[in-house]
């Protein structure tokens, strides 16, 4: 770490997703994305809900209603996520077609580029606008 820096980050814990609807934002990432759901107590605001997969989680916020403090400009649908999954991505694309999901870019298998390599990727969108894409690494 040089001098200058503040701190070596080395991994994300949780992000938070403002929702026009937590119970749907819930079903929908538990659906399609095989997330679990926990409600949390806070001291300061009582039940959160969240969103955990690996060792990582989403916490949600109900908009209009978000919990102190948070990011200075929040709106549903202006995130943009890439998660990685072992599920063959040609699966994911058909499993979202069968359940009637539209699929972005064409409809197909994208390659993109993740943070360590090549990535075949389907793209989505959750009930917020929110871009969702769903990739495995290509070895």
């Amino acid at each position: 770490m040089s001098s200058k820096t503040t701190a070596l980050v080395k991994s994300l814990d949780h992000l938070v997703i403002t929702a026009r609807s937590v119970p749907q934002t819930v079903s929908w990432y538990t659906r399609h994305l095989g997330m679990s759901h926990e409600v949390f107590k806070s001291e300061d605001s009582g039940d959160r809900h969240a969103l955990k997969f690996g060792d990582q989680k989403i916490n949600l916020h109900q908009s209009g209603k978000e919990f102190e403090p948070k990011a200075q400009h929040v709106r549903p649908g202006s995130q943009d996520l890439c998660f990685v999954t072992d599920t063959p991505v040609q699966r994911v694309l058909e499993g979202f077609r069968g359940e009637g999901v539209e699929v972005l870019e064409g409809g197909k298998v994208v390659e993109r580029t993740g943070a360590r390599g090549k990535l075949r990727s389907v793209y989505v969108r959750d009930p917020d606008g929110n871009l969702i894409e769903v990739s495995n690494y290509v070895d």
